[in-house]
């Protein structure tokens, strides 16, 4: 019986490369088709920051990382789609988190309105009035072409003494359809919460402060009596929104 020996040939290295290449070139062109991710902030285009310094400003700010829900706290847009169900984009974005995005342009916007600088985490002289600004974002919603909604709990405190005052905005602007236009709502949005708040600021600095008076000699008791500074209403919205909630001292 006669058997057939078959001999494998080696495969050409030329070929195999060849063939790498070209499924290289296939990944590349892949990812070549995929569209562009594209980047949103909330950067006001209004004019420059004014120059001004700490020692000379009539007030000083404090603008703390702003709290968002953690379902929105990402980069990628969020956009509602209906009452119990969002989409979440992935190649459209937010430069930065949005508590980082609606931080900023409130941090920007206010010192545009009070003339005045953001001493968040540096130091600043004695003698200015300082108030600190919380903001805590309940719901961050993005409807496109229907409307933008923040609604915000936020409150202004004289951080050196125990005036305080806590309100709430709900703010929702209109939008037309496409995502710039949901962009510049929530802009506005977050332009019109910094005219309350910055209205909330003047109000609160204008108001009688807490002051210690000092126990009568012979008195029995040796605490100091504190007087409460005048009740400070929440500021009205600005273009529509509503501001409401309580004051606290």
């Amino acid at each position: 019986m006669m058997r057939t020996w078959l001999f494998r040939r080696p495969a050409d290295p030329l070929r195999a490369l060849c063939g790498l290449t070209a499924c290289a070139g296939l990944v590349v062109l892949a990812a070549c088709s995929s569209p562009p991710s594209r980047f949103y902030t909330l950067g006001s285009d209004a004019a420059a920051t004014p120059t001004v310094s700490a020692a000379r400003a009539p007030l000083l700010i404090e603008v703390p990382p702003v709290d968002v829900p953690s379902q929105v706290a990402k980069t990628s847009f969020v956009v509602q789609t209906g009452p119990n169900q969002v989409d979440v984009l992935e190649q459209t974005r937010w430069a930065s988190l949005p508590g980082d995005e609606i931080r900023r342009a409130l941090s920007v916007d206010l010192t545009q309105r009070l003339n005045t600088i953001d001493v968040f985490g540096t130091p600043y002289p004695d003698g200015v009035p300082v108030y600190r600004v919380s903001v805590n974002v309940q719901r961050f919603e993005s409807w496109p072409g229907s409307h933008a909604l923040i609604d915000a709990v936020w409150s202004v405190r004289a951080v050196r003494t125990q005036a305080v005052l806590t309100c709430r905005s709900v703010i929702s602007e209109p939008v037309a359809g496409g995502y710039d236009a949901l962009v510049d709502g929530h802009r506005r949005a977050v332009q019109d919460i910094s005219a309350q708040i910055a209205a909330g600021i003047g109000a609160l600095a204008a108001a009688p402060q807490p002051r210690t008076v000092k126990p009568a000699k012979g008195a029995s008791s040796a605490a100091a009596a504190s007087v409460r500074a005048a009740t400070v209403p929440c500021p009205a919205s600005v273009t529509g929104g509503m501001a409401d909630a309580s004051t606290g001292h």
